[in-house]
């Protein structure tokens, strides 16, 4: 029989035709070297290997041999790798891992200074894929979100304006798994560790909410070129906030709200005593605005008189 002869694959229900089981959740993990291309490319086939070979030690030295030697649907991407994992082990691959990840990529850069030094993305997700043991197993919109994850602008910034000699690993988590695994108190790291970024890939139809974790910082994690104006405000006003508010990370906030109060009183708290204001002008309406209040006006407790004078 020819390949020619081989019988044709036989072909899936059209989507939304009929229902189906989900295929099992799995955790997914993928990881890129940091300028692989800007290496010459006799030393690609160096990094290629060395980067799996980091990965089992760093999972070894984290108390976490099981989920290497379990992965599933493995893959190498010549400047990186990918797997699948049980998602209930989620919770230590964001900590301890990611930090034993550091330790040994700092011990491997120190030992290869004049050499090849690597420098590590890491991107987290969680969701359904195939996976029966087939050749193809593990393809589907989680994987394809995963690597996504892994190219966007925040995470590549924040370890290009990080110190080489310092930060080697930069992570980022799709919002499923911080929700998961961190803001549900599973993961040995406080979620104020972690910061809200909108996930973009120039020249892709991607815009997620994802959150950014480094574990050994260095540099301005709030550059406005790295994390946008959103992020870096938010950061900056937050501990004015903190009090009003429970912790959930790092949030960039969604909008501003601007309050003018023009030729009249404008609360936004408690007043103890008298008011009064004195208009010099007519309103838009040809005549004098004026109130007199006592109780409540528009949210605002007020204690006493609130007049408005008029010239």
């Amino acid at each position: 029989m020819t390949e020619f002869d081989q019988p044709m694959p036989e072909a899936s229900a059209l989507p939304y035709s009929r229902s189906r089981q989900l295929p099992p959740y799995r955790g997914i993990v993928a990881v890129d070297a940091k300028d692989f291309t800007g290496y010459p490319a006799i030393e690609h086939g160096v990094i290629s290997e060395a980067v799996p070979q980091l990965l089992e030690r760093s999972f070894g030295k984290a108390g976490l041999g099981e989920v290497w030697r379990d992965r599933r649907f493995p893959n190498s991407t010549g400047d990186g790798y990918v797997f699948g994992f049980d998602p209930a082990r989620m919770p230590f691959l964001i900590h301890p891992w990611l930090n034993t990840l550091q330790e040994v990529l700092a011990e491997f850069n120190v030992q290869s200074v004049g050499a090849v030094r690597v420098r590590l993305r890491v991107s987290l997700h969680i969701g359904p894929l195939p996976d029966a043991g087939g050749e193809f197993d593990g393809n589907g919109t989680p994987r394809n979100d995963t690597h996504r994850l892994l190219d966007s602008r925040p995470v590549k910034a924040v370890l290009a304006a990080s110190s080489e000699s310092i930060t080697q690993v930069a992570a980022i988590l799709s919002d499923r798994c911080y929700q998961d695994a961190v803001a549900s108190g599973y993961t040995g790291r406080h979620p104020d560790h972690f910061i809200e970024v909108p996930a973009t890939v120039e020249g892709k139809r991607f815009d997620q909410r994802a959150w950014l974790y480094v574990p050994t910082p260095s540099g301005n994690l709030y550059d406005r070129r790295i994390l946008g104006d959103a992020v870096v405000a938010e950061h900056e006003g937050r501990d004015g906030r903190k009090a009003d508010r429970p912790t959930q990370g790092r949030r960039a906030p969604r909008a501003v709200v601007t309050q003018r109060g023009d030729g009249s009183n404008l609360n936004s708290g408690t007043v103890y005593g008298g008011q009064s204001v004195t208009n010099a002008g007519r309103d838009s309406y040809g005549g004098f605005g004026g109130d007199f209040v006592q109780g409540n006006k528009s949210g605002d407790t007020v204690h006493g008189d609130k007049n408005e004078h008029h010239r």
